[in-house]
């Protein structure tokens, strides 16, 4: 698109939006080049450099990004703990690994059975014409090799058509059919036992816990704060849930030593409590960026220069089964918003409480949100206060309470207004219901910003 004919600038001395007008093909390389390492935009101005592609530690579906290579005696020790490796498999691998048991158990046994018969005599056809022999078999009715398998099948599987049975006459073939009980009652419980701790893993309830795309930072009580959303899909609790967060990082020691993953942990109320939560509906997860905090130093414009990554782990006992659970997820520097918040989902109804997932993820911004980092504020001793903001950035969640007042409320106020009151709220109440943005947008500056709670979703 840069590579432009020599004498086009000339005959064009303007250009649309994304595009730059250079003198030579030439000329347009480096400006291509210098625009992508250096930040210049179209207007001149440099901006910040781009963020260096970072692969994730941990992805969005909670799974860690780590191989494993060169690891001596694997297999051994993968081996010596079978019952965990085959937790850990695939179903159909594990499926594949007892058919296969099962499979083999029944030919070992079956042959086993099928030599004892042969070396006793069993197999050998009475002559044409002849009696049969007076020598009572070791196993009835077992004439070939499929009968013995057929044999081990009904033993190991305590099927017990009536027709093959073994006889005293063999010791051996008695013993043989005692060892295969016993082999046949191990497998059947080491596959119970496996497929029962694989079907109630707690692994499988994470799929349930919902964390928030993107992270937000904003001020929450007069300090800059980042925060993320969790969620809980089901009706049934999380006992003793709990969160923790962790950033990630290169990290260079005062030794030069480099340390490609530097984890630090994010304060998220462990002192107070904070980090404990009740998950019965969606809670954002509040971390104050205070002199402790790694993102201490980090304002707008260094946030979209970073290379780091948070972690974010969410445990507790799954109520159902009282196993620990752990659901993760991460955010990339790109994924946390800077100036945003989230948007509610939690509206009072009639006799409930709604929780509205369509909105789980949705955020918006808020004007007035300072672009410094935390360590500026505070070494400029600002304080950031509740003053009212003018009437282009008035308050979300104001606006959105004064929309969504009780049904019943809004009847009654709107026949104050109908019937001649000169009220400042009734006058607020009228302007909503003609719907006229711009007075509303007039009276924003005089309205107080007290909270107030919203409560039906049908009224946004």
């Amino acid at each position: 698109m840069l590579a432009l004919h020599h004498g086009w600038s000339r005959r064009q001395p303007s250009a649309g939006p994304g595009y730059s007008i250079v003198s030579t093909e030439e000329d347009g390389h480096k400006v291509s080049a210098l625009g992508s390492m250096n930040g210049h935009s179209r207007n001149g101005k440099g901006h910040a450099p781009r963020r260096k592609h970072r692969n994730r530690f941990v992805k969005k579906n909670g799974q860690c990004n780590v191989y494993f290579a060169n690891l001596s005696n694997k297999s051994q020790r993968y081996m010596a703990d079978i019952f965990t490796t085959c937790v850990d498999t695939r179903w159909r691998y594990m499926l594949m690994i007892f058919s296969a048991a099962f499979l083999v158990s029944w030919l070992f046994f079956g042959f086993l059975f099928w030599c004892i018969a042969f070396f006793h005599g069993d197999l050998n056809a009475p002559a044409a014409g002849g009696s049969p022999s007076l020598l009572k078999p070791c196993i009835m009715h077992v004439n070939s090799f499929l009968g013995a398998f057929l044999f081990s099948v009904e033993t190991q599987t305590t099927i017990g058509y009536g027709f093959r049975c073994v006889t005293e006459e063999c010791p051996l073939a008695i013993m043989a059919v005692v060892v295969q009980s016993i082999v046949g009652c191990v497998i059947d419980s080491f596959m119970i036992g496996t497929i029962m701790a694989k079907m109630a893993r707690p692994k499988k309830r994470a799929q349930t816990l919902l964390f928030s795309h993107h992270a937000v930072i904003s001020v929450r009580d007069g300090k800059l704060c980042l925060m993320w959303r969790v969620g809980n899909l089901r009706r049934s609790h999380i006992v003793e849930a709990h969160v923790r967060a962790q950033l990630i990082k290169p990290y260079m020691t005062e030794e030069g030593e480099y340390l490609p993953l530097d984890q630090r942990d994010l304060n998220v109320g462990y002192d107070v409590g904070l980090d404990r939560i009740f998950l019965v509906s969606p809670i954002i997860i509040v971390h104050e960026i205070d002199e402790e905090s790694p993102l201490y130093g980090i304002g707008k414009e260094e946030l979209e220069t970073e290379n780091f990554e948070i972690v974010v782990i969410l445990e507790g006992m799954v109520e159902a089964t009282a196993m620990t659970t752990q659901a993760r997820s991460s955010y990339l520097a790109s994924e946390i918003l800077w100036g945003h918040r989230f948007e509610p989902v939690v509206f009072e109804e009639k006799n409930h409480y709604k929780v509205d997932y369509s909105r789980f993820h949705k955020t918006y911004e808020v004007a007035g949100t300072p672009c410094c980092s935390a360590r500026e504020l505070q070494e400029s001793k600002m304080t950031i206060l509740p003053s009212p903001p003018p009437p282009s950035a008035f308050c979300y969640e104001n606006e959105l309470a004064l929309v969504s007042q009780d049904e019943d409320e809004d009847d009654d106020e709107v026949g104050v207004v109908l019937g001649g009151s000169t009220k400042e709220e009734g006058g607020v109440i009228q302007m909503m219901d003609f719907g006229s943005h711009l007075d509303l947008e007039r009276l924003q500056a005089t309205l107080p910003l007290d909270t107030i709670s919203y409560r039906r979703e049908s009224a946004i």
